[in-house]
């Protein structure tokens, strides 16, 4: 049997994963409750009649495509992609991105905010040995992941820069993915460079790289310190939601060992 390392966050109600607009909200209702609902069904029938007195257990969520890890699809970035054509969705993204080697690229040593540029990334590649292959899944190991569910995690990390995935792209990487809440660097860190430059290039640059050339990001990675370089696979098949801009996944490493 292979050996499966968890790279996912649960979706829950206390961890601190997301601004507070967006943070999830689930409702449990317990098998008492479900019992009631049942009985509903059946007239006559009493709560408890059924196997001691319990029904199903549901959960009610109010949430956002972007909550927990998810698979961002081109969509997400922009209304274009590949230098113009309609970007697609996440229901439409091509099931063979979802199941490759994966690949870590280890950057813990950034400071957050710093802008990850393709030489930054070349010299990874070359520190691991690994040549990149087309449909590799390229994830980074960045300073966010150490801090999942703490206040300051939503501005820790490095982020990828327009340079840097494009040298992914150009190279037939179609799905990415990062510890961090996103791609790019913390939207503070961001905020203070537009302060100072008025440059709005500089906003989702990372992202933004799609509309040249079309592709994912997984966000909200976990346990990545735990992965070698490389040497295991990646699944994330995500969630099918028509005509969305992410999905949800279960996303894990796979070692054949």
């Amino acid at each position: 049997m292979p050996r499966i390392v968890d790279i996912s966050v649960a979706i829950d109600n206390e961890t601190f994963a997301d601004p507070p607009p967006m943070r999830p909200r689930i409702t449990y209702k317990a098998h008492a409750e479900g019992a009631l609902e049942i009985a509903g069904l059946f007239p006559g029938l009493k709560p408890e009649d059924l196997p001691d007195g319990e029904g199903w257990a549901v959960e009610d969520l109010r949430i956002t495509t972007h909550n927990g890890t998810h698979l961002d699809a081109p969509w997400h970035f922009h209304s274009t992609m590949d230098g113009g054509s309609r970007a697609i969705t996440i229901d439409e993204v091509p099931l063979d991105w979802c199941l490759r080697p994966g690949v870590k690229l280890d950057f813990r040593t950034f400071p957050d905010g710093y802008i990850v540029q393709a030489d930054d990334v070349e010299r990874e590649l070359e520190r691991i040995g690994h040549d990149l292959q087309p449909l590799d899944i390229v994830v980074i190991n960045t300073a966010a992941g150490a801090a999942y569910g703490r206040p300051d995690y939503l501005g820790r990390g490095c982020g990828m820069g327009r340079e840097a995935t494009l040298y992914l792209l150009s190279r037939g990487v179609r799905i990415t993915g990062t510890d961090a809440w996103s791609w790019d660097a913390p939207f503070s860190a961001t905020l203070n460079r537009y302060q100072q430059s008025g440059d709005a290039s500089i906003i989702w640059e990372g992202h933004k790289a799609g509309r040249d050339i079309g592709y994912c990001h997984l966000e909200k990675l976990a346990n990545l310190d735990q992965l070698p370089p490389t040497g295991f696979t990646i699944s994330c098949f995500p969630v099918k939601i028509k005509a969305a801009s992410a999905g949800w996944t279960r996303a894990v490493a796979i070692f054949d060992d």
